[in-house]
């Protein structure tokens, strides 16, 4: 479990995020959402360590991780998939996946064709080199990379981002299935709220940095305010 209790980031005289609180749980995934500038972003940054709190605490299980490096957060088994698909060109599929299982204990070959098994596409191109992808599946690519390491927590930004919306279907499939069967704690920022709704099972909005509703994916879902004043889900 993740647990965030009055999180506050500032960047200077900003105050990125003030005062957040929620639980992100195993085998769930919790959906963040909100305008651009809500602080989404900011909150995944946090929880892995790329930036440091001003206040309040972010514990995995009964561990905390203010103020802990990103390289051992990363090791307590907290995987980041940033915004922008960071995956290395100039190598292969293959080695890319092999650079994301370097750090961990996992058996290479096995962990591998358990990312292949997961994402085929992949797996016909593991010899491709990675500027040949299409974006979809270089997103599929960054989430494998994340994957092979069997992290406890899975952190995704804006995973969505740029894709057609049949390649984002099949992504936000993809997620679902590897949070149940992996028991994975996923925390998912989208600016695709519809899609993210639909197969998450918590969400928290967030507005200018606070936290405006923390409940059921469902209950976020059906809150009209909440969908017209913070989501931009306005029905034709």
């Amino acid at each position: 479990m993740i647990r965030v209790s009055d999180l506050s980031v500032n960047y200077g005289a900003i105050r990125a995020l003030r005062n957040v609180s929620f639980e992100a749980t195993p085998g769930k995934i919790t959906a963040v959402l909100g305008a651009n500038g809500a602080g989404k972003t900011t909150l995944l940054r946090a929880i892995s360590g790329l930036v440091t709190p001003s206040s309040g605490t972010i514990l995995l299980g009964d561990r905390s991780l203010a103020r802990v490096a990103t390289e051992n957060i990363a090791r307590m088994g907290v995987a980041h998939v940033p915004e922008g698909r960071g995956v290395i060109e100039e190598l292969t599929v293959e080695e890319n996946l092999r650079l994301g299982a370097l750090a961990s204990k996992v058996n290479i070959s096995e962990g591998i064709e358990a990312q292949y098994a997961k994402f085929p596409v992949l797996g016909d191109r593991r010899r491709k080199y990675c500027g040949t992808l299409s974006g979809g599946e270089r997103q599929m690519l960054a989430m494998a990379r994340a994957l092979i390491a069997r992290p406890k927590v899975l952190l995704l930004d804006e995973p969505s981002l740029g894709l057609a919306p049949q390649v984002t279907a099949e992504l936000m499939r993809t997620i679902l299935f590897a949070c149940e069967s992996e028991d994975l704690t996923v925390i998912l920022v989208e600016q695709n709220a519809k899609g993210a709704l639909r197969i998450s099972h918590d969400a928290v909005v967030l507005h200018l940095g606070t936290v405006v509703a923390n409940g059921s994916a469902a209950e976020v879902a059906e809150n009209e305010d909440l969908r017209r004043y913070y989501l931009g889900l306005v029905e034709e």
